[in-house]
């Protein structure tokens, strides 16, 4: 499965009307919070795989990579761009609400809301940097890459380049001399044990999922030649 980029980076394949774009945007949007938020609640369900200590969020963040690089090869970096605008404060504010409502993998009551927590304020900024600096940095490498002729390598460098950034921007916010000691001395290699799972099941499964995805879509939008939208 080819596909053979010829339109410039910054082109979208597929253009909206400017009716159809504040609809796309606000789908695309929530699907990102809503990624942001299960995963919240995912990376406090640990588990061990191959000896290997991880948990549940690794496997569900990784698809907002997807649904970026999905946009940028179909409607353009700019698109992409607004999206993470849009998600930026939402996912701040679900980041907060989420860490402070579930504790453990158990939902402690919505009284937490009512008092300021200042650790878990400093993890969801950490978040937020993260998802910001994260999904740019994909955005850009997808863009100048989505040219080449094999369709797997905009997806799989913007995901290798992105999650390294994405992950260790967020550990050494949230834990860089953090009132935790144990993850104020280990956070680096606790960053690169989850940045290796994460890398590993994207390029197994959600790099599979995205060729699946892009060649669905593209049936949709009958207009757009195959060979123009990689």
């Amino acid at each position: 499965m080819v596909f053979i980029a010829t339109a410039p980076s910054s082109r979208p394949s597929h253009l909206l009307r400017p009716e159809q774009l504040p609809r796309v945007l606000a789908v695309l949007a929530l699907l990102h919070v809503l990624v942001i938020i299960a995963s919240n609640v995912l990376v406090q369900w640990p588990f061990e795989i191959g000896g290997v200590h991880t948990t549940w969020g690794a496997f569900t963040f990784p698809l907002v990579f997807v649904l970026t690089d999905l946009t940028v090869r179909l409607l353009g970096p700019e698109v992409a761009r607004r999206v993470v605008a849009r998600v930026m404060v939402p996912a701040l504010a679900a980041s907060y609400a989420v860490s402070v409502l579930f504790v453990d993998g158990r939902f402690a009551g919505w009284a937490g809301l009512a008092t300021f927590n200042e650790f878990v304020a400093r993890i969801a900024l950490a978040s937020f940097a993260a998802y910001v600096v994260g999904q740019l940095t994909d955005i850009a490498v997808f863009a100048r890459l989505r040219r080449l002729r094999a369709w797997w390598v905009a997806p799989a460098a913007s995901t290798i380049i992105g999650s390294l950034i994405d992950t260790f921007v967020f550990f050494a916010a949230a834990f860089w001399r953090s009132p935790d000691a144990f993850m104020a001395e280990h956070w680096v290699e606790i960053a690169a044990v989850d940045y290796a799972t994460k890398l590993a099941f994207s390029l197994l499964a959600l790099l599979p999922l995205y060729g699946a995805a892009l060649r669905a879509l593209l049936r949709r939008l009958p207009t757009v030649p195959l060979a123009q939208a990689a």
